[in-house]
């Protein structure tokens, strides 16, 4: 699909010296969809905040132990 757009002069020149007049496209469609990209995950982060409660947990009173007793458990089932 061809669409038109408008970017700065200087920007224009920078990438005609990084990626060449032939390369623009390309480069251009790659941004965009790093750009997307990283929109959607951010969506999803934002999304996500508060869907775990601040308490309630089992590793409320002391995360640490928690975390050595999860280790524990997970080598033994290997061991």
């Amino acid at each position: 699909m061809r669409l038109h757009i408008t970017l700065e002069d200087e920007l224009v020149r920078e990438l005609d010296r990084r990626v060449g007049r032939r390369g623009r496209s390309s480069f251009i469609a790659a941004a965009a969809r790093r750009a997307l990209d990283e929109e959607r995950r951010w969506e999803l982060i934002e999304g996500s905040l508060g869907a775990i409660a601040d308490s309630g947990h089992a590793w409320d009173q002391d995360a640490a132990s928690w975390v050595r007793e999860q280790r524990r458990a997970d080598a033994e089932r290997v061991g």
